[in-house]
C-alpha cells in the first residue's frame, strides 16, 4: 500500500471513529466517504478537510481556512480535549502544512479550484475550502453588495440639509457630539446599500423611521414611494412595526405642519418576516419573487439582520431591482444566524474604523452639518465602509446592563465580575447555584403577574385582557445557552412548569393548559405564524376551547391549539430563540462546564434582551469566564469577496 492510500484509510477509519464518539456528526463521516467514493484517488489530507468542513458547517461558519486546522482548532471546532488529542495524532500521521493539504485537495476531483463556475461539490480558493453552495451564495452576495455600494444617487444637497434640520434639531452648539442617526439618514438618501447598526438602546429602528420621513419628503412623487419592512421572524417584525409606527406618529406630532405628508404609518405598511415576503414555496427552499419575478419596491427595511444567514441574503438580494434602496439594521456584536454565514458580522468587520472617503465626509458635513473625527477618514476607504454608520451612543443601557454588556463584548472577563461584584443593588446580579432550582425560583417570582392575569380572566373586554396577557408574559423570562442536559432549556422548561403546577399556577398535567407559553417552531403560512412566534394558550370564552393567542401589531391573533403541531413551551428559551425580543427582566442560565456553544457573543445577546433588569444563574464563575473567552468569529470569505469587487478609492 502506497503512502497516499495508507493516509487515505487512516482518515477514513478515524472520522468513523469520531462520529461513533460523538466528535463527529454522522453526517460528516457520510460525507467524506461520499467524496471519498467520487474521488478513488483522494488522499488522506483532503478527506480530513472535507469531514471538518461538513462539521463547521453545522457550527455556522461557510468555509474551512486551512490555516486554522493548524493554528486555531480548539477554537474553530470547540471539541473537548480528547477529541483534540486524538486529531492531533492523526494530522501528525499526515503531510504536514496547510500548503500540502491545499495540494492534495487540488489533486481531488471533488474540489474545483477558484472556480467561479463548476459542478463539483468543494471548491477551493486559495487555502479556503467551501462547499459549493456557500462559495456560490457568498459570491452572489458579495457581487451585488459591491454593485449597490458603488451606485450612489445625486441628492439636492440644500433640501436635505432643511429636512435633516428638521428631523434633527441642531445639538448644543459646537461641543454636541455626533449625531451619529442624522449622518445615517443622510447615507441612506444618498444610496441604494446601507448598514444601520449599533448596539441595544442607540435607536436603530427611530432612525429608521426618521430615515423614511426623509425619504417621502424628498421624493419626486411621495404618493407612489413603495416600502416594505421585513425581518427573520415574526416577533421581529412585529417590533419593528411597532418600532416605526410609533417613531413616525411621534415625530408627526412634533413636526406638525411642517410635515404636510400625512399619515406615513398608514403609507408604510405592515412588517412581514423576510419568508413572507419572498413568498415560500412549500417543499422547497425556493421562493416565488427571485430575480426573474423580482419584488416591485423601492425601499426595504430589513431589522435584526445579524440573524440572517447568507442563503436568505442572497435570496432577498436577488429578489430586488437594482434600483430598490437596501437598509439593514442590527447589532453586528450578536450571534449571528443560526444557519451558516455571519454576513451582517462580515460586512461590519471594519466598522468601528469608519475608513471614510473624503467625499464621503465632505457630504456628511454639507447635508447634516456634522464634521467626522479625522480617526474615521481613510482616503483608500472601500466603497462598502462609505455604506456604513455605527451608532455609538446608547439611551437606555449607560447603568449596570450597560457596563456590563460593553465589558464581555470587548472579552473583559475582570470587568464583568467588578460590575456584578460592586454593584450588587443594582439592575445586573450575578447568582451562583448548584443546580436549576435556583431558576425554577426566579421563574415562579417572575412569571406571578402574568399567571395572575390569567387566573382573573376577562371582564367586560376580552381583547383587552388577552393583550394584557400577551404584554405581562413579555415582563420576564428564562434564557438558556444550550437545548440539552440539566441546564438546557428542555429540562429547565420541565421543572419549571413542574413548580408552577405545585404552585398551583397552571395544570399538572396534559400538553395543552390555560397560561402555557409557546413557541412556533415552524413557519405556517395557512396559519400565520412563523418560526420564533411566541404567543400564550388561553380560553378566550368560557364555552370555547384553548387557543395560542400571538401579538399581531398593537393587537393579537389567535390560532387553536389543536392545529398546532411545531410548537414547544416557552418558559424558558434559547438565547438564540431570543433574539429579536427584549424583556423587562432576562435570567440568562449557563451550563456548569465548558461549552462550545456558550460564547462571548451569546452573553452579550443574553444580557442585551433585559431591559431593566437581568441575573445570571451559573454554576460558578469560571462559567462566564470561559463563555467571554470563547469568542465566535464564523469563517467567511464574504468580506474579502465584497473588497475584490470593489471599486477603487476616490
Amino acid at each position: 500500500m502506497n503512502e497516499a492510500a495508507a493516509t487515505r484509510r487512516l482518515v477514513l477509519q478515524a472520522v468513523d471513529e469520531w462520529s461513533e464518539r460523538g466528535w463527529l456528526r454522522r453526517l460528516d463521516a457520510a460525507f467524506a466517504r461520499f467524496v471519498a467514493d467520487l474521488c478513488p484517488a483522494a488522499e488522506g489530507p483532503a478527506l480530513l478537510a472535507v469531514a471538518l468542513l461538513a462539521n463547521v458547517e453545522g457550527q455556522g461558519h461557510a468555509c474551512i481556512v486551512l490555516d486554522e486546522v493548524f493554528t486555531e482548532r480548539d477554537r474553530l471546532l470547540g471539541w473537548g480535549d480528547d477529541a483534540l488529542r486524538a486529531l492531533a495524532r492523526t494530522m501528525d500521521a499526515l503531510p504536514s502544512g496547510s500548503d500540502a493539504w491545499a495540494e492534495a485537495l487540488g489533486r481531488c476531483d471533488a474540489v474545483d479550484v477558484g472556480a467561479v463556475e463548476g459542478r463539483r461539490p468543494l471548491v477551493l480558493h486559495g487555502k479556503t475550502l467551501y462547499l459549493r453552495r456557500y462559495w456560490t451564495h457568498e459570491r452572489r452576495v458579495a457581487a451585488d453588495v459591491a454593485r449597490r455600494c458603488r451606485s450612489l444617487d445625486t441628492v439636492d444637497e440644500a433640501g436635505a440639509r432643511r429636512w435633516l434640520d428638521r428631523l434633527f434639531p441642531v445639538g448644543d452648539g459646537p461641543a454636541a457630539p455626533v449625531d451619529w442617526q442624522k449622518i445615517a439618514c443622510a447615507m441612506v438618501l444618498r444610496g441604494r446599500f446601507t448598514i444601520v447598526t449599533g448596539g441595544p438602546g442607540t435607536g436603530k429602528t427611530w432612525t429608521a423611521a426618521r430615515c423614511l420621513a426623509l425619504l417621502f419628503a424628498m421624493a419626486d412623487d411621495p404618493a407612489s414611494l413603495r416600502v416594505a419592512l421585513a425581518a427573520p421572524t415574526g416577533k421581529a417584525a412585529a417590533r419593528l412595526r411597532q418600532s416605526i409606527e410609533a417613531a413616525l406618529d411621534s415625530l408627526r406630532a412634533s413636526l406638525g405642519d411642517a410635515f404636510p405628508l400625512g399619515d406615513l404609518a398608514a403609507r408604510v405598511g405592515p412588517a412581514r418576516t423576510l419568508h413572507a415576503l419572498l413568498g415560500t414555496r412549500p417543499g422547497t427552499r425556493r421562493f416565488r419573487h427571485d430575480a426573474a419575478d423580482p419584488l416591485d419596491v423601492d425601499v426595504v427595511v430589513v431589522d435584526e439582520a445579524s440573524m440572517i444567514q447568507v442563503e436568505m441574503m442572497d435570496a432577498l438580494l436577488a429578489a430586488l431591482p437594482a434600483t430598490t434602496r437596501v437598509v439593514l439594521l442590527g447589532d453586528k456584536d450578536q450571534l449571528a444566524s443560526v444557519e451558516a454565514g455571519a454576513v451582517l458580522g462580515e460586512l461590519c468587520r471594519d466598522a468601528e474604523a469608519g475608513r471614510y472617503r473624503p467625499e464621503t465626509l465632505r457630504y456628511v458635513e454639507a447635508v447634516c452639518g456634522e464634521r467626522l473625527p479625522d480617526e474615521l477618514a481613510d482616503p483608500a476607504g472601500s466603497a462598502l465602509a462609505q455604506r456604513i454608520v455605527v451608532l455609538r451612543r446608547s439611551q437606555r443601557f449607560d447603568g449596570d446592563i450597560g457596563a456590563l454588556a460593553k465589558a464581555v463584548n470587548l472579552g473583559d472577563a475582570d470587568e464583568a465580575d467588578r460590575v456584578f461584584a460592586t454593584r450588587t443593588g443594582g439592575s445586573a446580579r450575578r447568582v451562583l447555584a448548584a443546580s436549576p432550582s435556583t431558576v425554577t425560583e426566579l421563574a415562579s417570582r417572575g412569571y406571578r403577574d402574568y399567571l395572575d392575569l390569567v387566573r382573573r380572566r376577562a371582564g367586560g373586554d376580552h381583547d383587552a385582557w388577552v393583550s394584557d396577557v400577551l404584554r405581562a408574559f413579555e415582563g420576564f423570562r428564562v434564557l438558556c445557552a444550550v437545548r440539552d442536559g440539566e441546564w438546557g432549556v428542555r429540562a429547565v422548561n420541565d421543572a419549571i412548569r413542574a413548580r408552577l403546577a405545585e404552585d398551583r399556577r397552571v395544570a399538572a398535567d396534559g400538553e395543552w393548559y390555560e397560561g402555557r407559553p409557546v413557541l412556533v417552531t415552524r413557519n405556517d403560512a395557512a396559519l400565520g405564524v412563523h418560526n420564533g412566534d411566541v404567543g400564550v394558550v388561553l380560553r378566550c370564552a368560557p364555552d370555547d376551547g384553548l387557543r395560542a393567542c400571538f401579538v399581531d401589531g398593537g393587537g393579537f391573533r389567535s390560532v387553536g391549539v389543536g392545529r398546532l403541531d411545531q410548537v414547544e413551551s416557552a418558559f424558558a428559551m434559547t438565547v438564540h430563540k431570543a433574539q429579536g425580543s427584549e424583556f423587562d427582566h432576562t435570567v440568562l442560565v449557563l451550563p456548569p462546564r465548558p461549552s462550545p456553544v456558550a460564547t462571548r457573543e451569546l452573553v452579550y445577546t443574553g444580557i442585551t434582551r433585559a431591559r431593566s433588569a437581568f441575573t445570571l444563574v451559573a454554576a460558578d464563575r469560571d462559567a462566564m469566564t470561559a463563555a467571554i473567552a470563547r469568542s465566535t468569529r464564523r469563517a467567511s470569505g464574504l468580506f474579502g469577496f465584497v473588497e475584490e469587487d470593489d471599486a477603487p478609492p476616490c
